[in-house]
């Protein structure tokens, strides 16, 4: 899972890194919360420290198992809250059980 939460990070990592062509999809965190609870039924699912620019940010991705869309958001030390990505059809891919005695 861990490994699964990495590589998502990453790939996520790079569109918050993106020119601020995204800077039009920024607000102070509690009303972008407060739009995805309230418009979108979308709840925490996971999230991680995220070093940009030289000062951290929280990237953080939202979910709704009722609609099965989702959100990426990052957040900058300054309280801003930027939406990354916006989806439908979110789902969670789980790990293959290894069978006893295979190599990890």
């Amino acid at each position: 899972m861990f490994q699964r939460l990495i590589g998502i990070s990453l790939a996520f990592g790079m569109a918050a890194t993106a020119p601020p062509a995204f800077a039009k999809n920024c607000a102070q965190r509690e009303h972008v919360i407060a739009k995805l609870q309230d418009s979108y039924s979308e709840e925490l699912v996971f999230g991680g420290l995220q070093k940009t620019s030289g000062a951290q940010a929280v990237m953080e991705v939202w979910t709704s198992k009722e609609t099965g869309s989702y959100t990426v958001l990052v957040t900058h030390a300054n309280g801003m809250t930027c939406i990354v990505a916006v989806g439908t059809d979110f789902f969670e891919a789980m790990p293959k059980d290894k069978l006893k005695g295979e190599p990890s």
